[in-house]
């Protein structure tokens, strides 16, 4: 089973390697860095850069495609050699899935419209405007396609996945050896649990507007 994940120049970490980190234990995974050229490609920071093995072009077929997300998603929705790549990955996979405003580049490459969806709650009306069913759910199944919210939420969305395909055993083997049991400080994780002062202070703000380390 190959495993692609989509690098684009402001990529966030997490997006990316929460699930990969999940994922990669699928029995028999096969698990791919593409960008639009190989070699290393900066996350959002900057100070980060994970490094693509392969070129768009190398890996027409995986089996799962992952889009991360990230300040820069706007630029990847209207690359045309990336959209282009998504529709044709797209076509033979077994599993599309997205983390964040990853999912704006599924919705920009038309494959969402009409499916209930998740993103950034700050990307709601965006994702809403390019055909989904936005949700606010942490992790929306719709047929083969599976997006998850904000950042954190990619490492759920992939025990998911991976109970999915290998069973509940699996998924619970791998949950119990990344020892994945958050107890954060504060319940703040969602705009229905944050104070309110703080939702409304980012309310109208892009996803792309956050600030950045």
């Amino acid at each position: 089973m190959q495993i692609a994940v989509l690098l684009f120049e402001g990529f966030t970490t997490l997006d990316a390697v929460g699930p990969y980190e999940i994922l990669s234990r699928l029995p028999g995974a096969e698990t791919v860095l593409v960008a639009k050229e190989p070699g290393p490609v900066r996350n959002d920071q900057g100070s980060l850069a994970l490094v693509a093995d392969k070129a768009l072009a190398d890996v027409p077929h995986p089996d799962i495609v992952l889009v991360p997300g990230g300040p820069e998603t706007r630029q990847a929705m209207y690359d045309p050699e990336i959209q282009e790549w998504l529709r044709t990955a797209d076509a033979t996979s077994t599993w599309t899935t997205s983390v964040c405003t990853g999912a704006l580049l599924l919705g920009a490459a038309g494959l969402l419209g009409g499916r209930r969806a998740t993103t950034h709650w700050l990307a709601y009306e965006e994702l809403r405007a390019l055909g989904a069913e936005p949700t606010g759910e942490r992790v929306v199944f719709d047929g083969k396609y599976v997006t998850a919210a904000g950042v954190s939420s990619g490492i759920d969305m992939g025990l998911h996945l991976l109970g999915r395909i290998a069973g509940d055993e699996a998924a619970m083997t791998v949950q119990l050896l990344t020892e994945y049991d958050p107890q954060p400080p504060y319940d703040a994780g969602s705009p229905l649990k944050a104070p309110a002062h703080l939702v409304e202070q980012w309310r109208g703000t892009r996803a792309e507007d956050l600030p950045q380390g």
